[in-house]
């Protein structure tokens, strides 16, 4: 991976009105990358603005443009971060406006960049804007609109809006720097793109005629990058991370799987059983998140070591056949979740109401988990109960769920059915009691 981005005296790419800009090469990737220009630290409460000219090389790239933390870049959606997101796609770039809290919960586009409609398919895309021109743009945030705050953005002729969530306001974040920061989720191809003439929160126009001397973290290097979309990464570690009795745990660098491909699906688990649902299940122990990315997600719990991992040709169900047991995941608007999830054979799959189940963060700290299935409950139809820290979220099964013939032979982690990016979740201290009344 190639990261050679920063301050480049005598070039003008972005058209400056003087020589001298900052930007360069930029790869999307699992490790943050950044070029930024300290700022006095501020919040969602205060308004912040933007400005200047920009110019995006043809080719491929993933990249922020706009206010970060420095201290909590760590993957995407990065938390603190109030941005324009370019992705550039060869001879066009696509630009979108988003912001991630303190508490990773996230939003995007309310009013998009100009699209178009497909007449055919009546699905609706981007027009984008041409790579390797120089375009003014700003970006400016008004934390009295809406209730709860707005986004706006321009690029040339063209405006973007996004509308914060009220209820995201008070999260709070933290913004420190205001820059470059590539997309930090997998590897992935890159290319150029260049700022000048920055005008930051009304102060002076930043020309770059001489080395402003930003700060930067890994963004004149070149290395081997391990997180490649869809590489698994998990099993033993010697690590300590979910805070158990010793060192050693569970987990890794976990990706969603691909259920149209046998090698795109994974799983680690203790043999157990055959069990079945007219028994109860228990299990428990610690569980820590050190990263998560936009749409990924973890699965850990009981499955089948044939019918959780076969070959399918459609994606038409996230949850893995024959499996209870727990998700880490949450639509960005709400951060991450803790929550039991059901698929019996020959079935779709289910889970609890997500936005009511307890939140995890991607912030290292250690938690207690339980999770349990009562084959009595909910009137003799079962339920399945998991709890994080003493928060709860509960699922109740249908009628006729225990008499699908589902069976489930492994506990750990197994791979959901729909491909998606990356999480690292380690698990500790893991007990549990199978088929016992």
């Amino acid at each position: 991976m190639r990261q050679d981005f920063g301050y480049s005296a005598g070039t003008n790419n972005a058209g400056g009105i003087e020589p001298g800009e900052v930007g360069g090469y930029i790869s999307p990737d699992g490790q943050a990358a950044f070029y930024g220009r300290r700022i006095e630290p501020t919040t969602l409460e205060r308004p912040l603005a933007a400005s200047g000219t920009l110019s995006v090389g043809r080719g491929r790239t993933h990249l922020l443009l706009g206010f970060f933390n420095s201290q909590t870049v760590n993957e995407w959606r990065t938390p603190n971060t109030i941005a324009l997101r370019i992705n550039c796609r060869g001879e066009k770039f696509f630009a979108y406006v988003e912001y991630c809290t303190a508490k990773w919960r996230a939003g995007g586009d309310t009013t998009p960049f100009p699209s178009v409609t497909d007449p055919k398919t009546h699905r609706w895309q981007l027009v984008g804007f041409p790579c390797n021109t120089s375009l003014k743009w700003t970006l400016t945030y008004d934390p009295t609109a809406n209730d709860g705050g707005v986004v706006t953005a321009t690029i040339g002729e063209a405006t973007a809006v996004c509308k914060l969530d009220r209820s995201h306001k008070s999260d709070t974040a933290t913004f420190d720097h205001f820059g470059i920061l590539n997309v930090i989720k997998s590897a992935d191809a890159g290319s150029e793109f260049w700022l000048d003439d920055v005008v930051l929160n009304g102060g002076d126009r930043e020309s770059f005629d001489h080395d402003p001397h930003w700060d930067g973290r890994n963004n004149r290097q070149i290395l081997q990058s391990t997180r490649v979309r869809p590489r698994f990464d998990f099993g033993f570690s010697q690590t300590n991370f979910a805070g158990g009795k010793a060192s050693g745990e569970l987990g890794g660098l976990i990706f969603r799987g691909d259920c149209r491909y046998s090698r795109r699906m994974a799983a680690y688990g203790d043999r157990v059983g055959p069990l079945t649902l007219a028994k109860p299940l228990e299990a428990r122990g610690k569980i820590a998140m050190t990263r998560g990315v936009t749409d990924s997600t973890t699965l850990f719990g009981f499955y089948n070591s044939r019918d959780s991992l076969r070959r399918n040709d459609s994606q038409n169900d996230a949850v893995p056949e024959c499996v209870l047991g727990v998700h880490v995941e949450g639509p960005s608007r709400d951060g991450f979740h803790f929550y039991p999830v059901l698929r019996t054979k020959d079935a779709h799959g289910k889970h609890a109401p997500v936005a009511a189940s307890p939140y995890i963060y991607p912030d290292g700290k250690s938690h207690d988990w339980t999770l349990t299935y009562d084959p009595a409950g909910a009137s003799g139809k079962g339920r399945i109960t998991v709890t994080l820290d003493g928060q709860s979220s509960t699922l109740d099964l249908a009628a006729g769920d225990q008499s699908r013939g589902t069976t489930f032979d492994r506990f750990g982690i197994v791979t959901p059915w729909i491909d998606g990016n990356s999480q690292d979740v380690y698990w500790d201290d893991l007990s549990y009691t199978v088929g016992q009344d």
